[in-house]
């Protein structure tokens, strides 16, 4: 099955609508276990993230948290690109939730959209925490918070 557009942060943002289905039909799953598997999708599902009483846990994390957070990076970049695409220009702000799990990976979702004009000064990024303030380099021509 091809995925579908959307973002993977909690959920399997980009699954095909009748996977649910070929899940029950052909995996004899029920409803509550493909709930429960949605649920552990997303960047949990790209890292294998495990419960910490699995006696598998964090045995290849970090490649894989690597790959899940250069992923999620890459469909910001993506979306960014896209919106400048069909508006013209945008101003990307990370919500204040998304900014707390986001800090230390707001810079990488931005790195090389530099010709766009949007470019993070590392400094303010840090210092905003989970905020809504002000993260571009000083003289940017686009705000991003």
């Amino acid at each position: 099955m091809t995925p579908l557009e959307g973002l993977s942060w909690v959920r399997d943002a980009g699954h095909r609508p009748a996977l649910p289905f070929h899940l029950m039909r052909h995996a004899g799953m029920s409803a509550e276990e493909i709930e429960c598997c949605s649920n552990r999708s997303g960047l949990k599902g790209l890292r294998h993230e495990r419960h910490a009483g699995d006696p598998g846990a964090g045995r290849d994390g970090n490649d894989r948290a690597r790959l899940a957070v250069e992923m999620f990076c890459y469909r910001i970049r993506k979306y960014i690109g896209a919106y400048i695409a069909v508006l013209g220009r945008v101003e990307p702000s990370f919500s204040p939730a998304a900014s707390g799990r986001m800090l230390a990976h707001r810079e990488r979702a931005c790195r090389g959209l530099e010709h766009l004009g949007i470019s993070i000064d590392e400094k303010k990024n840090a210092s905003a925490g989970s905020s809504n303030t002000e993260i571009q380099k000083d003289g940017a021509p686009v705000k991003v918070s």
